[in-house]
C-alpha cells in the first residue's frame, strides 16, 4: 500500500508560479511511475504529467507543455510539479497518483494509488 500526500497548492495570480509536492509513504517509490492529474469544478479529471521511475521518460499534457514540469527525487520519496505562467483555466484540485512499474501513461485507471488532492486557484 502506498499513501500519497500532496502539498503546495494555494491561491496565486495569473502569470504566477507554484510548486506542488507529493510525498509517498513507501520507501521504494523509485519503482513507481508517478503522475499528476487535475479536476476542475464540473469537469472530468484530466491528465497533467507523468514521469517514469527512473525519471528518464515523462509526458506532459499539451495544455501545460512549456509551462509545467514534472520531476522526482526518489531519495526523498517525492515528486514535484513546477507550474509557471499559471492561467485561470489551471484552477483545479491537483491529484498525485502512482503506478507500480516503469510504464508512462496518461490514463487515470492505470494508476493504483491516489492522494487526496491539493487545491490550486489562479485569479485573473
Amino acid at each position: 500500500q502506498v499513501q500519497l500526500v500532496e502539498s503546495g497548492g494555494g491561491l496565486v495570480q495569473a502569470g504566477g508560479s507554484l510548486r506542488l509536492s507529493c510525498t509517498a509513504s513507501k520507501r521504494t517509490l523509485g519503482t513507481y511511475t508517478m503522475a499528476w492529474f487535475r479536476q476542475a469544478p464540473g469537469k472530468d479529471r484530466e491528465f497533467v504529467a507523468c514521469i517514469s521511475w527512473s525519471g528518464i521518460r515523462s509526458l506532459h499534457a499539451d495544455s501545460v507543455k512549456g509551462r509545467f514540469a514534472i520531476s522526482r527525487d526518489n531519495a526523498k520519496n517525492t515528486v514535484y510539479l513546477q507550474m509557471d505562467s499559471l492561467k485561470s483555466e489551471d484552477t483545479a484540485v491537483y491529484y498525485c497518483a502512482a503506478d507500480f512499474g516503469n510504464r508512462v501513461s496518461y490514463v487515470g485507471r492505470d494508476y493504483e494509488y491516489w492522494g487526496q488532492g491539493t487545491q490550486v486557484t489562479v485569479s485573473s
